[in-house]
């Protein structure tokens, strides 16, 4: 195996990285509308959530896109579980984000994230989207969460099982 395919590139660990931040903020803020509601913390938390949702399935896509780009540099699954593992990570961050944009978009409310005029609103509402996010959002939101806890576990159980080599396939110790 090449030096290349050793490790994951400088541009896909900043994108993993910066992404796993905005994932701990997002399930914070999930957390907190839903057992915090009407705090000071949930408001705080949860006035970010739709538009850094949308910030992480765009960043998920331009990963998806790079990851295919770069598929020739990067180091392969561990095992078939890990390939399978990471596909259901990325299926479900652009599902998680893009069904919660089916509900925006057929509640009628606008959509303005960071003020960029994304959806006008309208009036009345399109029940067929509004009953897919409604269904759908936070059901896959939580499964996201249980499969990065489960990543995140056997990061750590391959880390302390003696193979540090996989975590410094993404945290980039020792390698540049």
């Amino acid at each position: 195996m090449s030096t290349e395919a050793m490790h994951y590139g400088r541009l896909t660990r900043y994108l993993h990285w910066a992404m796993a931040a905005l994932f701990a903020w997002q399930f914070a803020s999930a957390g907190a509308h839903a057992w915090l509601e009407d705090t000071a913390v949930e408001a705080f938390l949860w006035a970010s959530h739709k538009p850094l949702g949308l910030l992480l399935m765009l960043l998920a896509i331009v990963r998806v896109a790079w990851g295919v780009l770069d598929r020739g540099h990067r180091p392969s699954a561990i095992n078939a579980w890990a390939g399978l593992g990471h596909l259901a990570l990325y299926l479900l961050m652009i599902a998680v984000p893009a069904v919660a944009l089916i509900r925006q978009y057929g509640s009628g409310r606008a959509f303005e994230p960071f003020g960029i005029p994304l959806m006008s609103g309208f009036e009345g509402e399109i029940e067929w989207m509004t009953a897919i996010g409604s269904n759908f959002h936070g059901l896959f939101g939580w499964v996201l969460l249980a499969l990065v806890v489960g990543h995140v576990g056997m990061a750590l159980w391959h880390r302390h099982s003696g193979d540090p080599a996989i975590m410094a396939r993404i945290t980039g110790r020792g390698i540049d």
